[in-house]
């Protein structure tokens, strides 16, 4: 038998603790499981389960987005459903995977019981997930949006997607605290009835006194292989369009690309972190969470215009010319032809390279007055 090299050797142990901190955390819960019992468990030394995962929550986070990412891929739904049908489907897919009542402790569908405590204890962990609850709702509501009557073209659809989404996982949280408290069926009613609700939600561009204006660049674009985590499959990055990239506290700024960019122009947020050990699993978890729902609900001609690609090693940050990333990144870059035309960076940053004109006007623009909004 060939012997395994090291990164080989370093994937198979982390694939063995994570597969044993799923059984630990399933038996004990995560308040009373333990590092040392989940490296008796994979027979392994305590300083191997902290070589692959910096913690316990980090490894719990870890274990959470492994089991939604291999969710089984369910059937594409028919073509022609309308918005309230997709967001009522949507609701249903949502709480099918809550505990029942009637479940044991100990089992798969209440292994997620104690992810809110362990967001909520941690200002490190809330301002990140706040802005991964702003990018579902934000990926939700342009599904919405893709589905409404062509008569209300205008409206926005992220309002009501921010609030079916805090009535899904308000029910998340009765279900594990309260069992048998909420009705399923009527969550779902809710949330159907909300895309009808007319929230007077109208899209604004980025509120602050400035906005860094995109600067002519001219550079050869030579993007990595990347998946897009919203489609399944590879991202589309050689084609012209908008790449921002993006630290886990400017995620929102994702909209302000997709609505600014020019009809038809391929719109990709590059998710990247200061803290890729813990925060980038809660990341691929939420997203994951998201996504399985969005899959069994809308038809893939419905998906948002919008690509997701994580990047936790940089690579890609690196080619869009961003060498070192944080969780307050915000650079954007605009591709055409297979070149970097223009670039901004900073807040506004995604605005201002997805309303920068084509390659030849950006070359020649002369800097304009700075735009204030009230």
């Amino acid at each position: 038998m060939n012997r395994l090299n090291r990164a080989e050797l370093q994937e198979r142990n982390r694939a063995k603790v994570l597969a044993a901190a799923r059984e630990e955390f399933t038996e004990r819960g995560f308040r009373d499981a333990k590092i040392d019992g989940i490296a008796e468990r994979a027979e392994l030394t305590r300083g191997a389960v902290y070589s692959n995962f910096p913690g316990k929550r980090a490894l719990y986070f870890a274990v959470l987005a492994d089991l939604a990412e291999r969710a089984p891929e369910p059937p594409h739904p028919e073509p022609d459903r309308t918005a309230r049908e997709a967001l009522s489907a949507f609701a249903r897919a949502w709480v099918a995977r809550l505990p029942l009542a009637t479940d044991e402790r100990p089992g798969p569908a209440r292994l997620g019981m104690d992810l809110m405590s362990e967001v909520i204890v941690d200002e490190r962990t809330r301002r990140p997930f706040t802005q991964l609850m702003k990018l579902d709702a934000i990926l939700l509501g342009l599904a919405l949006e893709r589905l409404r009557p062509p008569a209300t073209s205008d409206g926005r659809m992220v309002c009501v997607a921010e609030a079916a989404l805090t009535t899904l996982h308000g029910a998340s949280q009765m279900a594990a605290a309260a069992p048998g408290f909420i009705e399923p069926f009527n969550v779902v009613g809710i949330c159907e009835r909300l895309a009808d609700l007319d929230l007077g939600d109208v899209w604004q561009p980025p509120h602050i006194p400035y906005i860094p204006q995109a600067r002519p660049a001219d550079e050869q674009w030579s993007p990595p292989p990347a998946v897009d985590v919203i489609r399944g499959g590879p991202a589309r990055l050689a084609g012209d369009g908008v790449v921002a990239i993006l630290g886990l506290h400017r995620l929102e700024a994702a909209e302000e690309a997709v609505r600014a960019a020019a009809p038809g122009a391929t719109v990709t947020a590059v998710l990247v972190t200061g803290d890729p050990g813990e925060l980038a699993p809660l990341a691929r978890l939420a997203i994951a969470d998201l996504c399985n729902c969005l899959r069994q609900a809308f038809p893939p001609s419905a998906w948002p215009r919008l690509q997701v690609v994580y990047d936790e090693s940089g690579t890609l940050a690196a080619a869009a010319g961003v060498p070192a990333v944080s969780d307050g990144t915000e650079v954007a870059v605009r591709v055409e032809a297979g070149r970097i035309v223009a670039r901004a960076d900073g807040r506004g940053a995604c605005h201002a390279a997805a309303s920068a004109g084509g390659a030849a006007s950006a070359a020649q623009a002369q800097p304009s007055p700075t735009r204030h909004h009230g």
